[in-house]
Order: structure tokens, then C-alpha cells, then sequence
């Protein structure tokens, strides 16, 4: 997520497991009740399939699975990203509500944490008290993924 020279920053907040996320607002599409998954095997563990999103196969990656807490037995909904041309949909638990974080309580993430989910973590913020892992939408999909995932298709 690039943070703009706003004071402010609005996401939407999703659940996975007890793991709270915030998605830029910019880079999502629409939320949606999950639909029916075709599995592919993959060589990525966060990466459950495709599903026909509006006409079109889009990669479906288990937000879970993306930050090491294993798979979700059944997503609650989908969170449709906007990856530039590209579309995927985001399996998560719950949908919790569109927020908005000041930009100067954003903090860096630490070094032990950078690596963790395909660098997809680009800062920190707390909610009621918890954790919120603010997600860089652009970095859920690493350019290999895609040209696995249109390879298969």
C-alpha cells in the first residue's frame, strides 16, 4: 500500500482467524459471498484456485494460508482486489467494516516480520486493542504466481 500525502488512510478490515487486515480501499473491487472454488494444485499453500468472478477465472488466495495460519476450512466472503489489469479474490473469514487509520500512528514493520506472508505486510496499526496487519493489495500475488495461474488456465 502506498500511503498517499492524506493524514488519513481508509481500508476495509477483514478476520482471518484472530488476525485482523486492512486493505486499502483503493485496490478492492467489491466484497461478495464466496463462490464455488475449482481447485488447482499449486505450489503455493495460500493459493486455493480459481472461481468465476463476473465472467472471468480469477486466482482465489486464503488470506489465512497467506499469513502462515493454515487454510480456512470455508471462507466466510470474498474481497475482490483491483491488481492493476488483474483481478483476484481474497478468501476471508469475516468482513469487519471500512476504517480509517491517521497515517502518522502507522508503524514500519519490524525486521523479524518482513519476510513473513510474500512481503505483503506494509505497516502496522492497532484496532480496539488488536493488532491490524495493513496489507499491500499489489504484493498478495507475486508476478510468478500470475504467470503460474494463467500458465494452468
Amino acid at each position: 500500500m502506498v500511503l498517499q500525502d492524506s493524514q488519513t488512510v481508509r481500508v476495509l478490515l477483514v478476520r482471518a482467524g484472530r488476525l485482523l487486515c486492512a486493505l486499502p480501499l483503493e485496490e478492492l473491487g467489491e466484497t461478495m459471498r464466496p463462490l464455488p472454488i475449482e481447485h488447482i494444485e499449486t505450489p503455493h499453500d495460500f493459493l486455493r484456485g480459481a472461481a468465476i468472478v463476473r465472467g472471468e477465472p480469477v486466482p482465489v488466495v486464503d488470506l489465512g494460508a497467506l499469513l502462515g495460519r493454515g487454510n480456512m476450512t470455508a471462507p466466510g466472503r470474498f474481497v475482490t482486489l483491483r491488481l492493476g489489469p488483474r483481478r483476484a479474490a481474497l478468501a476471508v473469514e469475516e468482513v469487519v467494516g471500512i476504517r480509517t487509520f491517521e497515517r502518522a500512528l502507522l508503524s514500519e514493520v519490524p525486521p523479524l516480520l518482513r519476510d513473513v506472508s510474500q512481503k505483503a505486510v506494509d505497516a502496522l496499526s492497532t484496532f480496539e486493542d488488536r493488532l491490524v496487519l495493513l496489507l499491500g493489495s499489489s504484493r498478495i500475488l507475486p508476478d510468478d504466481v500470475w504467470e503460474w495461474f494463467h500458465d494452468e488456465l
